[in-house]
């Protein structure tokens, strides 16, 4: 398939839209904005469909060898969880700024975020989280333990549950994956409930956002020109899952995810589901044929976000929090001065963070700078920063 511009631009978007949402509970901001921006559990599960989508072909490329496939993206996400992982525990290990922040009151958003200090157990919380496992204990074990130490990290910690499902399956059928998927959501769905309050799960638990990776693989299947029923039975399997979640922003977002692969489709139909979107049609490229687009989402900057976006979904939290230990103190208590002065730093530092996190420990260099380093301090004739020939 082709580079999907328009999914990826939707990703930068995803990941300042979490970006401000977890920057506006900590200023005076109209109820109106404070609305617009809540819905971030509902922009991570747009992540979730977006990586059904790419990991399936990913995990394809590797004859769907697991472990292969399962060393790839270990090397494609740790390094950037692991340095942001570092920064926000040693950031907690300094403490909080919320003592400087007498507006942040006990039991609000803001003091969920930065308010709770160390975890009791904290070797325990570090633990879960350096192997990646805080989705899979239960509330009872471990309390609140997939967003004690880095917040955003839940999400990764589902993603991994994911990589080793479809990874052990080894299930070649995607119209069968897909459908899979979305039964253990539904299983998972009626089954909860039933759990005792001791050993339920948190959000980060894989079958809780299985059905977004099932419309992730059944859109797979759609771009590829076949398939449609598949998409339309777990779309409306999807959809039926969110509006009776009790969470009303989940039942939005299937439909998202839908017309956003529409612009990025030649056709105005998804699978017989959908009747033509109303889109803005963009010039033809070299002589091509014009297809429905949303023009803002292959816009330049749009698209510089989406490629830093893993490292700014990841940063932003720990960032923030850096920016409101050097503030608040300077504020002496007074938020419209804190407001001024931190809600650009915000927005800003976690930007610049992001991109260079993104050059020098997400692009590919990474693992042949490491290695050629390595190589240079081992043989004394080797030259230094000149790759492996295995990395060329």
């Amino acid at each position: 398939m082709q580079r999907m511009t328009q999914l990826d631009g939707m990703r930068g978007v995803l990941a300042v839209y979490v970006m401000l949402g977890h920057a506006v509970p900590f200023v005076p901001a109209p109820g109106w904005v404070q609305a617009a921006v809540h819905h971030g559990e509902a922009a991570v599960d747009l992540f979730f469909c977006l990586s059904g989508l790419v990991v399936v072909q990913s995990l394809e490329r590797f004859g769907f060898a697991p472990w292969p496939f399962l060393r790839a993206r270990a090397r494609r996400l740790l390094p950037v969880y692991f340095v942001v992982l570092g920064l926000a525990v040693g950031l907690t290990l300094v403490g909080s700024p919320v003592p400087e922040m007498p507006w942040v009151k006990p039991g609000s958003p803001a003091w969920a975020f930065w308010g709770q200090g160390l975890p009791a157990g904290f070797a325990w919380h570090l633990l879960a989280h350096v192997t990646l496992l805080q989705g899979l204990i239960p509330q009872g074990v471990l309390p609140w333990v997939y967003i004690t130490l880095l917040g955003p990290a839940w999400s990764l910690s589902t993603e991994w549950q994911f990589y080793a499902v479809i990874a052990v399956l080894r299930v070649r059928n995607l119209g069968v994956l897909a459908v899979l998927l979305l039964a253990i959501a539904v299983a998972y769905r009626l089954l909860a409930p039933e759990l005792p309050v001791y050993w339920q799960f948190s959000k980060a638990f894989l079958p809780d956002a299985a059905g977004y990776f099932a419309l992730g693989v059944a859109s797979a299947i759609l771009l590829r020109g076949g398939g449609s029923w598949v998409f339309g039975v777990v779309f409306m399997g999807v959809l039926a899952l969110g509006l009776f979640s009790g969470v009303p922003s989940k039942a939005f977002t299937p439909v998202i995810w839908a017309v956003v692969l529409t612009s990025q489709m030649r056709t105005g139909w998804v699978g017989g589901v959908f009747s033509k979107v109303i889109t803005h049609t963009s010039a033809p490229r070299c002589g091509g044929e014009a297809k429905p687009s949303y023009i803002f989402l292959d816009w330049r900057v749009v698209q510089w976000l989406g490629a830093n976006s893993y490292p700014l979904y990841l940063l932003n939290v720990p960032v923030q929090l850096g920016c409101a230990m050097v503030v608040a103190p300077l504020a002496h208590g007074n938020i419209g001065v804190f407001a001024a002065v931190w809600v650009p730093m915000a927005v800003l530092m976690p930007l610049a963070a992001a991109a260079a996190v993104h050059r020098l420990v997400e692009e590919p260099g990474f693992w042949a700078r490491g290695r050629s380093l390595a190589s240079s301090r081992s043989l004394p004739g080797l030259q230094a920063g000149v790759p492996p020939n295995d990395l060329v």
